[in-house]
């Protein structure tokens, strides 16, 4: 979960409540769903909360929720924005990877060290969040009386001259610049070598035959996603702006500009046009479009319980910063949804906001209207039951995330996505993942052992891992196109392990549960050769046990051998 470090006293000025102790403060961010998480060594607080709300993301977009939540400020708020004067031309030459730009200029902010540190602390959070690590959008932020605009005319008709920069692709060993935090002209590439910033980002596009760049009269001064150029650097003194993005996705980085204009927008300053003209096309930036979406009033009280009239429901959506038109024809709100705002997708969302405004602590909790009676499901019993036996056996009980990375999951066991191994099945994906560690579900549970036994190698040795949890793959057969199962999974990390210390572990698992244990050789990249087995439970097929192979073991960093097996729960059944 993201953290942010908010300063009380900014936080009191801009929601103009200087009256609010500190403990009141974190009362009334927690019914926010802004966890507070501790303090700093400057006194600012660290609040934890859900991605979804990447607005908040600075202690500007906090002051706005609180606003809303007391109620001295209400509906969808646009920024006033003023015409376009620059614009930002891309060029053919930009690589096909990153084609995407956006932008703003910001005139009249005042930059204090307290707002400066909200704003880089902003960037951050965006590039770590939305942006993925940068990989897939990425904020420059200038000082714009440092730019030296191309005389331009957007219209192309003779019109009023306005001011360009360009976006562009450059060589590797082409135009040089002095980057942020170096006091010398270097290329790109030299960038991407020497610098601690260039080696930390030269990922993205070390291996692009032209790296993204922009460029004003001047030269080279933004060298995306990577540094910005010392000549544009933003400080205390900076009073005009200008915002560039650029990324792999349109929708991704207009969305980033808005969260950052109305920061800005928070501290007075006022938002200009940037005009963006593709080969194929002109956009005028920021996109300040207000979208709309439809809830039914019997859905929001079935789904919150309460009884609400029609007033009272559109004060709640304006006072979550919506606005709602009534239909009360066939019960429906219209509800308008502002820029800044990238979590909204479904109707549920909305009625969240209406359950936030109301107070979800004075929600009354009822039983439900059901004449069952409760009581554990037979997988519930079984998984506990396997986990006690696993205990007594000696293991350690692990509870282990569900999603995992592909490399995780495959490469770095070996493996190769789609063959017949066991843990080889096709992946199910996360079609926009929030972070590269996370992109799909793991398809057997032993991967995420071995990053345990990774990271614990700090540890007293020996180390015996069990966990009982779920795994998935991709199944055209099932009506939802994805096949779960609960599997159970063990490994043992010691100097003399070997495979017959897995074995009597799981032979002596199985006779607990009355079952017939047999483990005819077999071959499996994860495990070394003619020291791998399959598990066959009452005789099929169900799962794997072997020593692990010396190349997995020393891509996880492990100096010691590993035996482990995992194999399908239902077998015990």
């Amino acid at each position: 979960m993201p953290v942010v470090d908010v300063d009380p006293d900014e936080l009191r000025r801009l929601t103009g409540h200087d009256e609010k102790s500190d403990e009141e403060l974190k009362t009334d961010l927690f019914a926010l769903g802004l966890e507070f998480e501790g303090e700093t060594e400057d006194g600012l607080l660290q609040l934890e909360f859900g991605p979804d709300r990447l607005d908040r993301l600075s202690v500007e977009g906090v002051a706005r929720s609180l606003r809303y939540q007391y109620g001295d400020d209400r509906g969808v708020y646009v920024p006033n924005t003023n015409d376009a004067d620059w614009t930002i031309v891309v060029e053919e030459s930009v690589p096909d990877e990153r084609p995407c730009v956006t932008g703003a200029v910001i005139r009249g902010v005042d930059l204090d060290d307290d707002a400066l540190d909200s704003l880089i602390q902003l960037q951050e959070k965006l590039h770590a969040t939305m942006g993925r690590k940068r990989a897939k959008g990425a904020i420059g932020i200038h000082d714009l009386t440092m730019l030296k605009g191309a005389a331009y005319d957007p219209e192309g008709d003779g019109g009023p001259a306005g001011n360009s920069i360009t976006y562009r692709g450059v060589a590797p060993d082409g135009d040089r610049f002095v980057p942020l935090d170096a006091d010398r002209e270097m290329t790109p590439a030299a960038v991407l070598a020497d610098h601690p910033t260039g080696e930390t980002y030269a990922s993205l596009v070390g291996a692009y035959d032209r790296y993204p760049a922009i460029y004003d009269e001047i030269g080279l001064f933004s060298f995306p996603p990577v540094i910005n150029g010392r000549r544009t650097e933003v400080s205390t003194d900076s009073r005009n702006l200008f915002v560039e993005l650029t990324g792999t996705d349109q929708w991704t980085i207009d969305r980033m500009c808005n969260v950052i204009c109305y920061a800005l927008d928070a501290r007075g300053a006022t938002i200009e046009e940037v005009g963006v003209d593709y080969p194929d096309g002109r956009l005028v930036r920021p996109d300040f479009e207000v979208e709309t979406k439809t809830v039914t009033h019997d859905r929001i009280e079935s789904m919150l319980g309460i009884d609400l009239d029609v007033e009272e429901t559109v004060d709640l959506f304006e006072r979550s910063g919506l606005d709602a038109v009534p239909d009360e024809t066939d019960g429906t709100y219209e509800v308008s949804i502002p820029p800044y705002r990238t979590d909204v997708i479904h109707p549920l969302d909305l009625i969240d906001d209406v359950g936030r405004a109301y107070g979800f602590n004075d929600l009354d909790p009822r039983y439900p209207d059901v004449a069952t009676v409760g009581s554990r499901h037979d997988r519930s019993k079984l998984e506990s039951a396997a986990r006690t036996r696993l205990v007594g056996l000696g293991f350690e009980d692990l509870l282990n995330f569900h999603m995992i990375s592909e490399p995780e999951n495959y490469d770095r066991m070996g493996l190769t996505a789609g063959t017949g191994a066991y843990g080889g099945d096709p992946p199910v994906t996360i079609t926009e993942p929030y972070s590269e560690d996370y992109t799909m579900l793991r398809t057997w549970a032993l991967p995420s052992l071995l990053m345990v036994l990774e990271n614990n190698t700090h540890r007293t040795y020996p180390q015996d891992l069990a966990e009982v949890g779920l795994a998935a793959y991709a199944d055209d057969d099932e009506n939802t196109g994805v096949a779960e199962r609960r599997t159970v999974a063990a490994a043992l990390a010691r100097h003399d392990a070997t495979y017959e210390n897995a074995k009597s572990r799981l032979a002596a698992l199985c006779r607990g549960f009355g079952v017939d244990l047999v483990t005819p050789a077999t071959d499996h990249p994860t495990f070394i050769d003619g020291r791998v087995a399959d598990v066959v439970i009452d005789g099929e097929t169900v799962g794997v046990i072997g020593e692990i192979h010396p190349r997995v073991l020393v891509e996880h960093d492990l100096d010691l051998p590993v035996v482990a097996f995992e194999f399908r729960l239902d077998a015990l059944a």
